[in-house]
């Protein structure tokens, strides 16, 4: 009885090993497709555009990760993660207004924004401050 048992698992262990190595055979098929490879490089080069508009912040108890941001000019969308405390965001001179963590997004004009936090979140509370330069 115990040799069925530990023959079965053996098995069974063969099988997830070979199933696991025949994703790797599948992987180096699809590079090997030419139109493949050109779809992550378009994906690649997007993203980076993509990137200069998202503004992430992070805040803390009464400060921002950063002093200064800078995003490019045109529509950016604002991350906000809370890493510690409740806030909010909110740049001066726009609508975008976040009252807890997540995204929003706001169209922006070349210039020097005002960030502040949007949330009472104590006695630092009217510390946070961050300036956003939008080239």
């Amino acid at each position: 009885m115990k040799k069925s048992i530990f023959s079965i698992l053996i098995i069974s262990l063969l099988m997830v090993l070979a199933a696991c190595g025949g994703g790797d055979s599948s992987e180096g098929d699809s590079s090997e497709d030419s139109s493949s490879g050109d779809n992550t490089t378009e994906e690649t080069d997007s993203s980076s555009e993509e990137a200069d508009s998202t503004l992430d912040i992070a805040a803390t108890d009464f400060k921002f990760d950063k002093e200064n941001y800078t995003a490019s000019a045109g529509e950016v969308t604002v991350n906000l993660t809370n890493e510690e405390g409740k806030h909010g965001v909110q740049i001066q001179g726009t609508d975008l207004n976040l009252q807890e963590e997540g995204s929003g997004t706001v169209n922006l004009e070349p210039g020097e924004y005002k960030i502040n936090c949007s949330v009472p979140c104590g006695e630092g509370h009217s510390d946070m401050v961050a300036t956003l330069t939008v080239k």
